[in-house]
């Protein structure tokens, strides 16, 4: 049997996903989807699966499996990560609220 999750190991695979988030482009915008606001959940389960809970600019986005797959190539690559469940998500509905200071001056909205 294996270990169970430890405290650390479960920060530690959640700041993992987090860096590796911030290296996933939306194609149509040249931000990245951790700093546009589009993940609303990260958590590490004793099961050692990543969960993410994410939405979309647009629920009609055409990049959306091409997304959703690159992440799920990237978080899978994260030592002690044995699974991924990404569900894609539109409650609550983005906006650019949701963005962070460093997205919104990056594409001319402060």
């Amino acid at each position: 049997m294996e270990n169970p999750v430890t405290p650390d190991e479960k920060l530690r695979v959640e700041e993992r996903a987090v860096e590796l988030l911030k290296t996933v482009y939306d194609p149509e915008i040249p931000v990245d989807i951790y700093s546009l606001g589009l993940i609303y959940k990260i958590d590490f389960d004793e099961e050692r699966c990543l969960h993410v809970d994410m939405t979309l600019t647009a629920p009609s986005c055409p990049a959306a499996e091409f997304l959703m797959e690159d992440i799920r190539i990237r978080l899978e690559s994260i030592e002690g990560v044995k699974s991924t469940d990404i569900q894609l998500v539109f409650e609550p509905e983005w906006n650019q609220d949701m963005m962070t200071e460093e997205a919104k001056l990056e594409l001319g909205f402060l």
